[in-house]
């Protein structure tokens, strides 16, 4: 992440439009290497591929994300924000979560903003190396009020497997 990059919203904006472009490096080297290696079933950190189906088109969209499991409850966090991804879940309502050759559907409810703080701050507890950048200097140890402020940039999701992972087809 170039130091160029700032975690404000642009002026004018709402916290709803809050969006992190990637850099060059992280499309075309870091997230492609992730999605290589999770492809393949090797997951880095929780990670696996995101297929949700575009709100538009229709087809599928990939994208590698952090699983986060929080007391057995699975969540996706957006940490740069309204992304493409982020509303093409609202409009699908569930989507794939793929790991090597294994593929599990489920369903997906976003969280409110008053109940992020838990889950952002353990977001940030395991991906703060890696993700950190996008959250303004809240980290982990900051008070939920701090966690509360940013929370309506970064959506969240709660995924409900809907069966057991299968195998790809």
């Amino acid at each position: 992440m170039s130091a160029s990059h700032s975690d404000s919203a642009p002026a004018g904006s709402t916290p709803a439009s809050h969006v992190m472009k990637p850099g060059w490096f992280t499309v075309n080297v870091f997230n492609r290497a992730v999605a290589w290696a999770t492809r393949r079933g090797f997951s880095v950190w929780g990670s696996r591929v995101l297929a949700v189906r575009g709100r538009k088109s229709g087809e599928w969209r990939r994208t590698p994300v952090n699983l986060l499991t929080v007391d057995g409850v699975r969540y996706l966090v957006a940490p740069r924000g309204h992304v493409q991804w982020t509303h093409n879940m609202r409009a699908a309502g569930g989507g794939q979560l793929i790991l090597g050759k294994h593929v599990q559907e489920f369903t997906a409810v976003e969280v409110s903003d008053d109940d992020k703080p838990a889950l952002l701050r353990a977001y940030l507890k395991r991906w703060k190396a890696e993700v950190g950048a996008f959250f303004g200097g809240v980290g982990a140890d900051s008070s939920d009020a701090e966690l509360r402020a940013i929370a309506p940039k970064h959506p969240v999701f709660r995924i409900t497997p809907t069966g057991p992972a299968t195998p790809a087809a």
